[in-house]
């Protein structure tokens, strides 16, 4: 699951949008998903929806949207698990668009235990983030608690003995979309012309 919602307030407009050597970073996303052996694919769209399915090809991906994207990443997480309980899967890998620095060794690292009992999360210098892996048995409870910009966090806090963390740090780098700082150290652009969120 790739969660591409965000209005990107911080930076001046959505990070989907935003284009890595010329392709929009949504799509990035997903291609790094799917290098990491993660199918099917589900990308959660939500601010400037109609212009990210326009500019970005979303390929393979079943895309739904976030009407309430601007409560948080943790609407987004529900709109997506929604979305996945009428498919086969025991487990789902997410990934915001705003972590370009994420790979794919990282997301097979991560889901290298696909079961329904599992809660996977990668680490950056000891600290818990992206890509992280839901087992199908968590859903219902990381959906209930997950509220506003926490996400799943409070969930992983209450269940902190089941979840395992895999050190990350060698093969991808954790950092957050936060500052137009950031986004110049990972040479994204901003499609011409940009387009300011409201709310």
């Amino acid at each position: 699951m790739v969660i591409a919602a965000g209005g990107g307030r911080r930076i001046g407009g959505p990070e989907a949008l935003l284009r890595h050597e010329g392709t929009p970073l949504v799509d990035r996303a997903l291609e790094i998903m799917r290098d990491g052996g993660c199918v099917p694919l589900v990308v959660v769209l939500g601010a400037a929806a109609g212009e990210v399915r326009a500019a970005a090809e979303l390929k393979g991906a079943r895309v739904v949207v976030d009407k309430t994207w601007g409560r948080g990443i943790g609407s987004s997480l529900r709109t997506g698990l929604t979305a996945l309980t009428d498919v086969e899967v025991d487990a789902v890998v997410v990934v915001p668009v705003d972590m370009p620095g994420v790979t794919a060794h990282a997301v097979r690292r991560v889901a290298a235990l696909p079961y329904a009992d599992v809660l996977v999360c990668a680490t950056y210098a000891g600290r818990r983030s992206f890509p992280m892996l839901f087992g199908r048995k968590h859903w219902p409870g990381i959906s209930t608690v997950a509220h506003a910009d926490a996400g799943a966090r409070p969930y992983l806090l209450a269940h902190k003995h089941e979840v395992l963390d895999v050190a990350c740090d060698s093969i991808a780098d954790g950092a957050r979309l936060e500052s137009p700082e950031v986004v110049a150290a990972f040479k994204l652009t901003i499609p011409i012309p940009s387009q300011r969120i409201p709310g």
